[in-house]
């Protein structure tokens, strides 16, 4: 069963494949709906804007938006200060945690409803296990930010999660917080394997910021890969990525 539904500000794709999946991918979707009316910038009503209104202190939110928030320190602490969810106006937005959080546990919730063979996408950030409808692993095809119908390398995550930032599609959204004014020009699209889309997802954000150095930081940081693209088209890529390119 295959599924693709606006959530989040974007289509969200679920695949599952088996019997009796259904329940599954309801659950799935109705959980990502209710991660988004909690952590939604965009919703007066969500509890991230009635932080950023100060109505009540972050240490007082729910157990969800502190598990996330505190993701979200560990992150800038790992990444050097790139990553950083406090934005220049020094309101907080947590969307570069959120999206991989939620469909790793998303993915979670679809194993918990007995399904093993599913393919979870919001928006770039991919949580995949077993294989697909044909009995093959699943792949994912890396698109070409210069034309997005293009794909110009397929992986093969094999379990792993999967995270690409970028420009290309929804424009200038991810800034260096060093220097907030600084226009990211270098690197047009990165993509990140690591141990679980979350990981995958908060290591892409912040090595998007470093632009060209964002490569070297994901190849020296353990259990990642990368693939960028550049303002040029060329691909630079971790020493370790070949090994997601076949099956």
């Amino acid at each position: 069963m295959r599924e693709i539904r606006p959530v989040m500000g974007m289509p969200v794709e679920i695949e599952i494949v088996g019997e009796g999946t259904k329940p599954a991918v309801e659950d799935a979707f109705a959980y990502l709906q209710a991660v988004d009316e909690r952590f939604s910038t965009y919703k007066d009503t969500s509890e991230i804007s009635r932080i950023n209104r100060g109505e009540f202190a972050p240490e007082t939110a729910s157990r969800e938006m502190r598990e996330v928030f505190a993701i979200a320190e560990r992150t800038k602490a790992e990444t050097g200060g790139y990553f950083d969810i406090r934005r220049p106006d020094g309101s907080l937005d947590p969307s570069g945690i959120v999206k991989g959080w939620a469909v790793k546990n998303a993915a979670a919730r679809i194993r918990e409803n007995g399904q093993q063979h599913f393919f979870v996408n919001a928006g770039g950030d991919i949580a995949m296990s077993g294989q697909n409808a044909n009995g093959e692993p699943w792949k994912v095809g890396i698109r070409n930010p210069f034309a997005t119908d293009e794909i110009v390398k397929v992986v093969y995550p094999k379990g792993a999660g999967i995270a690409t930032s970028g420009s290309y599609l929804r424009g200038a959204h991810i800034y260096d917080p060093h220097d907030p004014s600084r226009e990211l020009r270098d690197i047009v699209s990165l993509t990140v394997i690591g141990p679980d889309v979350l990981e995958a997802d908060r290591y892409a954000t912040a090595a998007f910021a470093m632009g060209k150095d964002g490569i070297a930081f994901i190849e020296r940081t353990p259990g990642l890969e990368g693939y960028a693209i550049t303002d040029t088209g060329t691909a630079i890529f971790t020493s370790g990525f070949v090994t997601y390119t076949t099956p």
